[in-house]
């Protein structure tokens, strides 16, 4: 999946998405980068909201195991079940979020377990970084459900 694609689908299917300003920056084979302004996200003390930061986050690591899925031609309904956030510093500009497979997860026995019973669980975490400083750190649990008549 592209770029120009992912930023299409997330804007028409999480409306929130194309609120908060955000754009696709990179698509990769590993990883997925998302990018939101300060502007539509800001909180009263002029930084970004904790919650807009959460969701791009959110967003990037959907989007990491989304198009890792539709690349490997296993196309799911994918869900969030569980996430921590980390806060490191205000964020006081444009916000960029990148998602990754985490260290520990175990990629081919996530694939070998959606194919065998259509559901399986896997860890992606996401950096928030504003300019050339990290400001947040992201991990989550996605379930994935294997689309039927793929």
């Amino acid at each position: 999946m592209n770029r120009e694609d992912l930023e299409t689908y997330l804007h028409q299917q999480i409306p929130l998405s194309q609120a908060m300003g955000m754009s696709v920056r990179s698509v990769t084979e590993t990883s997925v980068t998302l990018a939101a302004p300060l502007s539509p996200n800001i909180n009263p003390k002029g930084t970004v909201f904790g919650g807009s930061a959460s969701t791009l986050c959110i967003l990037a690591a959907w989007s990491t195991l989304h198009t890792r899925l539709i690349d490997a031609g296993l196309p799911s309904e994918i869900v969030i079940h569980t996430n921590t956030m980390e806060y490191q510093r205000p964020i006081q500009g444009e916000f960029v979020a990148t998602g990754a497979v985490s260290a520990e997860a175990d990629w081919p026995g996530f694939i070998r377990t959606l194919e065998s019973r259509k559901k399986a669980r896997i860890e992606i975490e996401a950096e928030l970084r504003c300019g050339d400083e990290a400001v947040g750190k992201f991990r989550g649990r996605f379930v994935a459900f294997l689309r039927e008549g793929r």
